[in-house]
């Protein structure tokens, strides 16, 4: 587990997860079919949600006239997706398609002269730099055959380019022995072997800086020479951490420069400073040990601003607002009075103000920091989530979702705070269905504090009829129940199915203040599951509600819930689902590869003595107490949560002889993102709940 950046969130959001059941017939073949037909239904089904578009990363030129997005869209038949660039004119000008291609595209930007577009595209058997015409006219690769970028910046001066590629750091098993060329081994003697999804693989992400002219580029230079680090950080560090001095003299970038066990205990990320001229590397954040990344200039050059986490190992920790000052290397948090994490950071040209993205109550709001004046103001509000944000000439702009919209551009003007819709990609199909009403409760916990719920109400809902009810258990644990719009776990979708969905901000989660997004910490089995239960009784209270049919399910710490509740809710749920849980601490301890995580939300290792009082929340000890239907799901790729977690639930349940299922998916990670996958997935998921909630 571990606390997902929005816009990982977002991403890992989109890569989706449906289903082809129409809800009436589970093996209708009905993933071909046509829009008018499913439209026809006239609410969200699986199918519906697999012909929304997605947009993506977005680049505003330089005269912030024009914007370029990647749009997504997926083909369920042929079981993948694909990206392409689009223009878009800010002065209400028709949408243009730029790319089609097979292959796809990402990592868009503007060459500094506005004249041309860069971007990554595979096209021809390797991912190379590409640029193009404005208008998607002379497309043409810039970069050799045969080398994989990872991506790339224009520097400002549009002299100089910054290439990210994977570089061989270490000798693999068969350049150990070359004679034995057929060995099929990983042989093993530090820590960080794996990571997230992916086995350690001989190489490491570096910076390389070329000369650039006119879409030639020159031989890179290695920033890290021997260095065994990734920059940009992985698993799901991007572009974000790395950005040009207004002069290209300089570039910042985030690495995390430890190793093997040391990387595996530590947050400590750092801000590397590194002169072209002197080829030397200055560490700007030395000293601060918790996680530190994703720098900005200001548009003088005098400043940079990252954004920090104070306390080492906790990775959920508040972001803070620091601004390092160059003309006398000072450093300074100018959110310390700002209970709110802060990302995203835009500098208005002046260099005196800041925008930003922060969470409150459940929502992602954009916000100013006048750093004259050290005040920050809230610029928007309503229940949405922005995602990212681009400042222009005397604009804002930015992508915005909320639990009935995907993803969608808008102009914010950024004085008043005035919205502006600027893309409709799916407003089409919206406009022609049935969405779910969303209701923002508050509802009293056991200690007497004030929590939001999010309460879904199916589509043509009827408070005189009686509807089953689902209790969500967010994972994390520190991600807020925000209003995201997931193509995965879709509460439309659960709506649409005629579930009523109760989604609690319980504690642990941030956008809350800092004391109720840590209480969590140590408390897994605690506080935060006497909200779930609040949630679900108040809301059960009501005549609409079937209390004699509820369901839980969740991912993640969320499937961790649901394993703790099948030993602990006391006859209140006749179904549950848990994806991708830990089950057994210990296990789970031993497992994982980001120790720092488990360490500090546990308490240290089991072997200690006294073992911390942590693990008395492992499910495992009251799997004597389970006596309720669960579903189980599992990848063979996660190596944060490992799927033993998930064999270990499912052989217990199977021996006690209480009905159960277990889907392991081999190939897909902590979250299953291959589309024929998720087209099981959410037939399992609903047929699970079905069978189990519905009379």
């Amino acid at each position: 587990m571990r606390k997902i950046s929005l816009a990982l969130l977002v991403t890992v959001l989109l890569a989706g997860l449906f289903s082809c059941n129409n809800g009436n017939n589970p093996k209708s073949g009905a993933c071909g079919a046509g829009l008018d037909s499913l439209l026809a239904i006239g609410k969200f089904t699986p199918e519906l949600l697999w012909k929304l578009g997605r947009v993506g990363e977005f680049s505003l030129s330089p005269d912030s006239r024009q914007l370029a997005f990647g749009l997504t869209k997926y083909n369920l038949k042929k079981n993948k997706g694909n990206t392409d660039i689009y223009l878009l004119p800010l002065d209400g000008g028709a949408l243009q398609q730029l790319t089609s291609t097979a292959g796809g595209e990402y990592n868009i930007q503007w060459r500094p002269d506005g004249k041309k577009i860069g971007f990554i595209a595979s096209r021809s058997g390797s991912s190379r730099l590409w640029e193009m015409d404005a208008d998607g006219s002379f497309q043409k690769a810039i970069s050799p055959e045969g080398t994989d970028y990872n991506g790339f910046i224009y520097s400002p001066a549009q002299d100089h380019i910054l290439l990210i590629r994977e570089v061989k750091t270490d000798k693999n098993p068969q350049e150990v022995y070359p004679d034995l060329p057929k060995s099929n081994v990983r042989i093993i003697d530090d820590m960080m072997y794996r990571h997230w999804d992916a086995w350690y693989e001989y190489t490491h992400s570096h910076l390389f800086i070329a000369s650039y002219e006119n879409g030639k580029i020159g031989t890179p230079l290695d920033l890290m020479p021997d260095e065994p680090y990734d920059a940009p950080v992985k698993p799901d560090g991007g572009i974000e951490q790395i950005c040009w001095s207004p002069d290209g003299k300089k570039l910042a970038y985030t690495c995390k420069k430890l190793k093997g066990k040391a990387y595996a205990l530590s947050t400590n990320t750092d801000i590397y400073l590194y002169d072209l001229e002197s080829r030397k590397t200055l560490n700007l954040s030395e000293g601060m040990p918790g996680y530190d990344k994703d720098p900005v200039f200001s548009p003088d050059g005098k400043r940079i601003v990252w954004r920090s986490m104070a306390t080492p190992g906790f990775e959920s920790d508040k972001d803070r607002i620091m601004v390092y000052h160059f003309e006398n290397g000072s450093i300074k948090d100018y959110s310390a009075q700002f209970d709110q994490s802060s990302s995203n950071f835009q500098w208005k040209q002046d260099g005196n103000t800041l925008y930003f993205i922060s969470g409150i109550h459940a929502t992602y709001q954009i916000y100013t920091l006048d750093l004259t004046t050290d005040s920050i103001r809230q610029l928007t509000g309503g229940d949405h989530n922005y995602i990212d944000i681009r400042a222009g000439n005397g604009m804002l702009v930015g992508t915005k979702m909320s639990i009935g919209m995907p993803a969608e551009i808008f102009v914010i003007d950024p004085e008043s705070g005035k919205e502006t819709q600027l893309s409709f990609i799916n407003t089409h199909i919206l406009n022609k269905i049935e969405l779910a009403k969303v209701e923002k409760r508050w509802i009293k916990t056991t200690d007497g504090k004030d929590m939001l719920t999010w309460v879904i109400l199916p589509p043509g809902f009827d408070p005189s009829k009686k509807y089953p009810a689902l209790l969500y258990c967010q994972g994390g644990p520190q991600s807020a129940v925000s209003q995201f719009f997931s193509y995965r776990w879709n509460f439309q979708m659960m709506a649409a199915n005629g579930y009523i969905v109760v989604a609690p901000n319980r504690r642990g989660l941030p956008t809350f203040g800092q004391e109720w997004n840590d209480q969590i910490s140590g408390d897994y089995g605690g506080q935060n599951i006497q909200d779930y239960l609040s949630a679900i009784d108040a809301v059960a209270a009501e005549p609409y509600v079937d209390k004699d049919h509820l369901g839980a399910v969740g991912a993640s710490y969320g499937g961790y819930s649901v394993f703790w509740l099948a030993g602990h809710h006391e006859g209140r749920f006749k179904a549950f689902i848990s994806h991708c849980g830990m089950y057994n601490l210990e296990s789970q301890y031993g497992a994982t590869e980001e120790f720092f995580f488990v360490n500090h939300d546990l308490g240290g290792p089991y072997w200690q003595e006294p073992q911390p009082v942590s693990y008395n929340y492992s499910p495992h000890r009251y799997v004597g107490k389970w006596d309720t239907p669960i579903l189980i799901i599992s990848g063979g790729y996660d190596f944060r949560i490992p799927y033993t977690e998930s064999l270990q639930a499912f052989n217990a349940a199977q021996l006690r002889g209480i009905p159960s299922k277990l889907l392991f998916f081999p190939e897909e990670t902590h979250f299953v993102l291959k589309p024929q996958n998720s087209v099981l997935w959410q037939r399992e998921f609903f047929g699970w709940l079905d069978r189990w909630l519905k009379q």
